[in-house]
């Protein structure tokens, strides 16, 4: 155990586990119900047509005409480093009993920025270390820079282009340079990779990209009859990807004609406050030789923002400048994860900025921020 200050962590595992089982119970009982048959055990590729699955009591072989991979992501490990002890991943920071006093995150991407800032909010003293110089290097300084601003409120130490060296033996992270960290754990954030271990992989002999398997329009790989989804097949690491793509290949398998279009997906960084990004941001769109518009309206001009009392962030959309059509959406702020839906939709349904200007929003939400900045791409500005 460490030595921070306790909360009722036993009752929030309860309330997880609980969250969990509905979850996976759920899913089981959909499984049941559409009559798919389910074996328990660690399976393994004999070829592209069969699969011998190891259970606690027996040894089965299984046939079939198609084959699906969904075996998901790993943590990648950090050079030197593995977990146990005060080294920690993310599985074991969700099953913490007590809140840490003092930790150390190793990696700025939204996994450790996720997981730092619920701790710091429980009362740990965080700092985190992060090799490249800036955190979220997947997002523009713009949208990163309402939560760096909210980190510093929180009390979080961020360390960049800095380097763990080690962890001492008083407990210490000792970083590149000779810098040490007190800590009661160090949580390894520094990225997934694909779960390609275990399972026979080599039998097959696909086409690899890298890491991830390689797969073409239709989640097929190079191996006629087996398919891909998910993680395994590459970025982004999403779950969401995951189950249409999923959907998709079901689809296929069913006879229908199906394509996988990879373009609108969204992104969403469950920080504080929380990023959504949706299509192209503006570096995206110009190193695609696209002639682009954009603009953003501030949380600080929105009522509803005003009144949650968290007006920092904004909405900011991308449209071609020859046609006006939406290709692009990004926000940052209190609770914006939930426009994403519509971020999605009107790009999706080819929507042009007069299209999403001429939407009658609520009032008082924080998606009228979405209908001023188009209004503001289009010169049309009302409260800004």
């Amino acid at each position: 155990s460490c030595n921070g200050p306790r909360i009722d962590l036993d009752r929030t595992q309860d309330w997880k586990n609980g969250i969990v089982h509905r979850l996976t119970g759920g899913v089981g009982a959909l499984l049941k119900r559409a009559g798919v048959r389910v074996f328990k055990g660690e399976a393994r590729f004999l070829d592209g047509k069969t699969i011998e699955v190891s259970g606690s009591n027996e040894t089965q072989r299984i046939t079939g005409k198609s084959t699906v991979i969904a075996t998901g992501s790993v943590p990648l490990s950090y050079p030197g480093m593995t977990t146990g002890g005060k080294v920690i991943g993310s599985t074991e920071a969700l099953a913490l009993r007590e809140v840490p006093e003092k930790l150390v995150v190793i990696g700025a991407g939204y996994i450790g920025l996720e997981l730092g800032t619920a701790y710091a909010k429980l009362g740990s003293k965080v700092q985190i270390v992060e090799a490249g110089p800036e955190i979220l290097p997947l997002y523009d300084p713009a949208i990163v820079a309402p939560v760096k601003a909210r980190l510093k409120q929180l009390g979080v130490v961020v360390h960049t282009e800095t380097r763990l060296g080690q962890i001492n033996e008083a407990g210490q992270a000792v970083l590149d340079g000779g810098k040490k960290l007190p800590c009661d754990y160090v949580l390894m954030t520094v990225g997934r990779t694909a779960n390609t271990a275990g399972f026979g992989l080599d039998v097959l002999d696909l086409d690899m990209d890298g890491r991830f398997i390689r797969i073409d329009e239709r989640c097929e790989t190079s191996m006629q009859g087996v398919y891909a989804i998910g993680d395994v097949t590459g970025e982004p690491l999403l779950a969401h990807r995951a189950m249409a793509q999923g959907e998709m290949v079901s689809g296929i398998l069913a006879g229908k004609r199906r394509r996988w279009d990879d373009k609108v997906i969204p992104a969403v960084c469950f920080t504080d406050p929380e990023i959504v990004s949706v299509g192209l941001a503006p570096k995206q769109a110009a190193e695609q030789g696209i002639d682009y518009l954009e603009a953003g309206f501030p949380f600080v001009a929105n009522g509803r923002a005003m009144t949650l009392e968290r007006d920092d962030g904004f909405i900011r959309v991308v449209a071609r400048r020859e046609d006006h059509a939406l290709i692009g959406v990004q926000a940052v702020g209190g609770g914006v994860a939930e426009l994403s839906s519509a971020f999605v939709t009107a790009i999706e349904m080819g929507a042009c900025l007069e299209d999403v200007a001429a939407i009658v929003q609520a009032h008082p939400t924080l998606g009228e921020g979405f209908q001023e900045a188009a209004l503001k791409s289009l010169g049309q500005a009302l409260h800004v």
